[in-house]
């Protein structure tokens, strides 16, 4: 029902590699392909860093939203996230709600958080 799609970005000026803190900002753009309208619950993130050590996140809603999302409209947003390693990955789930209180799942497939200074 939704269709996800996902930019990232290093965020120099929040990061201090010296301190190996690196932020990193995503912009998600969900986009309701199906005929009826749904809201997004809630979230659930598994954030990788470049050792293999991973953290799971879970919340209400994105960025303090639990957005009604129309059908053939999209709804985006951008939020951040910190890694000890200039490189790692993102991946997880939306819990959704249809008008009929029907429960979904979307997978937010994977994605690459990278450093401009790693990539050669």
């Amino acid at each position: 029902m939704f269709d996800i799609h996902v930019e990232s970005a290093f965020w120099p000026e929040q990061s201090e590699p010296k301190n190996d803190t690196y932020v990193f900002v995503y912009t998600i753009r969900i986009t309701n392909n199906g005929e009826q309208t749904a809201q997004l619950i809630s979230r659930h993130w598994v954030i990788t860093d470049g050792f293999g050590v991973s953290r799971e996140v879970r919340g209400d809603g994105v960025v303090g939203m639990q957005p009604h999302i129309a059908p053939n409209e999209t709804f985006e947003y951008s939020s951040t996230c910190p890694l000890s390693t200039p490189y790692g990955t993102m991946h997880g789930e939306y819990y959704c709600v249809d008008e009929q209180g029907g429960q979904f799942i979307v997978d937010i497939p994977q994605f690459l958080l990278v450093a401009a200074t790693v990539v050669h």
